[in-house]
């Protein structure tokens, strides 16, 4: 398994990005401190220089395994369950850029807050087909990219908070390109057992996001990553595991800590 981390490729007011200022000045600290690739959030795919970041990424010998979407609400209010139709075409059109982004990139497409919110007012068999539609039509733009659904928490979104019902909600679409993006810090809410969850995503964990109970940087809190290691090792998952957590108490030091500690995992 490789270490990864993640870097906003343009400013956001997300909070659980390290490093969020100096695309080209990250890349070379994370390279630095020894991690295999940067997982790049990204809100508009248009304004991003492929041929440099190509270019650069490879004089410096480091992957892009992830490109997230998550920016497109935080940012722009963008989502597939707007009431809006047309917010909603927006949002399905921009994500669109992401995977032509992704198959530059040889990366997947995480599509976690993005996917928005269930109106509790509104028909949730409606919303669910917005959002069965939504991925399909992501999903059919280049089926050689991977997307990768991120089960998050109940109090972040109020649908797909757990592995069953994003393996569910796959099954539904009936898309081979899209699978789980597995996140300790969601998981630790939201499965009565951590490992047991990583079993039954089986094949369909695509990737694989880490930050400690408290959204710290591994070791910082109580959850067991030896434990999920050796899990992940069990279903012969072998992409990237990906620090996304809060940037505390500084980002640099977040990041350090993060892969001292992991090293020794895996």
């Amino acid at each position: 398994m490789k270490l990864s981390i993640v870097v906003s490729a343009q400013p956001t007011s997300f909070s659980a990005v390290p490093f969020t200022e100096g695309l080209a000045e990250n890349i070379i600290k994370i390279k630095k401190l020894g991690y295999d690739g940067v997982e790049l959030a990204v809100r508009s795919p248009d304004k991003i220089d492929i041929k440099w970041l190509k270019s650069y990424l490879n004089d410096h010998n480091i992957v892009v395994p992830a490109i997230g979407t998550g920016q497109i609400l935080s940012e722009e209010g963008l989502s597939f369950t707007n009431p809006d139709i047309e917010i909603r075409r927006k949002a399905i059109e921009r994500v669109k850029l992401h995977v032509q982004l992704a198959k530059e990139l040889n990366a997947q497409v995480i599509i976690g807050l993005a996917r928005g919110l269930i109106n509790e007012k509104l028909s949730i068999d409606v919303q669910e087909q917005w959002l069965i539609e939504a991925f399909t039509d992501i999903a059919l733009e280049d089926k050689s990219v991977k997307l990768v659904i991120e089960p998050i928490n109940r109090y972040e979104t109020n649908n797909i908070n757990t592995v069953e019902s994003g393996l569910s909600f796959i099954e539904k679409t009936g898309m081979d390109n899209i699978g789980l993006l597995l996140d300790t810090f969601h998981m630790n809410i939201e499965e009565p057992s951590i490992t047991e969850s990583i079993h039954l995503a089986k094949d369909k964990c695509f990737h694989f996001h880490i930050a400690d109970s408290n959204r710290w940087y591994p070791g910082a809190g109580h959850i067991n990553f030896q434990e999920i290691v050796n899990t992940l090792r069990d279903i012969d998952y072998n992409g990237f595991m990906t620090a996304e957590m809060l940037p505390l108490p500084d980002p640099d030091t977040s990041a350090q800590k993060t892969i001292e500690y992991m090293r020794k995992l895996v």
